[in-house]
């Protein structure tokens, strides 16, 4: 099955078979949140990217085999709303942006600074430190080395424009700078996108609107 990123709350998860990693994504809670678990091919370590509500539907997607580490995007509590109980039942390692994690009820492991790489098995993550929307939102990139790379962007870039920075001037002003210099000005237009809700994008789909985004002032 091609993958196509849409998927529904209640509905399977869709699953992006790359060459050295799994991504399967699905939708929880009542704001449809997306979660992502993350398979090395050639390990089966896991790794969950946010565990935002559900976690029965979260922990059915782990299956038996269980998750090494849980990273949280960010504070804000639809992203973690089912953090707690994956914990307890996977014993599973966590991880959260520096300045995010005193926001999030929940033991955190490792303090996620920019620059940092995660690991899951083989496969190896960078994190990029995003502000705005949050003091201290995360991104992970997946540079696939047999092809192109792959942004875990959590709600810092969407299709159609950044994240909700609350009309903050200046918060809108520094998210969108972290975004251009971080992700568009690093990263390939062929980077796909996995944002924190909705669809899918790529970074090409994307770019031509960024002067856009700019004027509107979100």
């Amino acid at each position: 099955m091609t993958y196509s990123g849409v998927v529904t709350v209640g509905g399977p998860a869709d699953v992006h078979e790359l060459p050295d990693l799994m991504i399967s994504k699905v939708a929880v809670g009542p704001m449809a949140n997306n979660a992502y678990l993350l398979r090395c091919r050639a390990t089966d370590e896991q790794l969950l990217i946010d565990a935002a509500a559900e976690p029965h539907t979260l922990l059915s997607l782990i299956g038996e085999s269980g998750i090494a580490s849980v990273v949280t995007t960010h504070r804000h509590p639809d992203h973690w709303g089912a953090l707690r109980e994956v914990m307890e039942a996977t014993g599973a390692r966590t991880y959260a942006g520096r300045y995010d994690a005193e926001g999030i009820p929940a033991r955190t492991d490792v303090l996620v600074e920019d620059g940092d790489t995660l690991r899951v098995g083989r496969v190896e993550l960078t994190a990029r430190h995003l502000v705005g929307h949050t003091p201290g939102s995360i991104a992970l990139i997946y540079d696939d080395p047999h092809g192109h790379p792959h942004a875990f962007t959590g709600d810092c870039l969407f299709p159609g424009g950044v994240g909700n920075t609350r009309k903050d001037p200046k918060a809108f002003e520094s998210l969108i700078n972290d975004v251009e210099t971080k992700l568009f000005d690093q990263l390939s237009d062929e980077t796909w996108v996995y944002p924190g809700h909705g669809d899918d994008t790529t970074l090409g789909a994307e770019r031509p609107h960024l002067g856009e985004w700019r004027e509107r002032g979100w």
